[in-house]
């Protein structure tokens, strides 16, 4: 295995983790991790029914974090894992926020910006996806079934 993937594989098992404990909380099970030069500046998962608020995804808190470490606004030497695909809200932030690469695990097939808006993110943003895809896919489906 290359390091690029070994990279990847460990840095999406922390958002795995982030996702972990949303579901805990009774969250729809997204986690997210902003890394900055091999390092963690973030980390996050979905807070939407804990703070009542319908913006508290994983990626938006996670820039926001992200942004508060590095005492500013844009992420371009950041890469942001996620555990299922943005959606175009947050593809929209992650545009704004001119994030170097995105990974994330699962495809959002209702819900994604890949379906939905596949432009938004920023035109230099790397995209990487399907990493640790379907432990991603296998917990959002755990939960809804739970729910259900």
């Amino acid at each position: 295995m290359d390091q690029i993937n070994f990279s990847d594989q460990y840095f999406m098992k922390q958002a795995f983790i982030e996702a972990e404990k949303a579901f805990q909380k009774e969250e729809v099970p997204v986690g997210a991790i902003v890394v900055c030069e091999g390092q963690i500046i973030s980390r996050a998962h979905n807070l939407t029914e804990t703070l009542n608020d319908v913006t508290a995804h994983a990626e938006m808190l996670a820039i926001t974090s992200a942004s508060e470490f590095l005492g500013g606004k844009y992420l371009n030497q950041c890469t942001l894992y996620v555990t299922l695909e943005p959606c175009t809200m947050c593809a929209g932030a992650l545009n704004w926020a001119q994030l170097k690469r995105l990974v994330f695990g699962a495809n959002d097939e209702k819900r994604g910006y890949e379906r939905c808006s596949p432009v938004l993110t920023h035109p230099k943003t790397e995209i990487t996806k399907g990493i640790m895809e379907e432990e991603c896919k296998e917990i959002i489906q755990r939960f809804f079934r739970k729910k259900r």
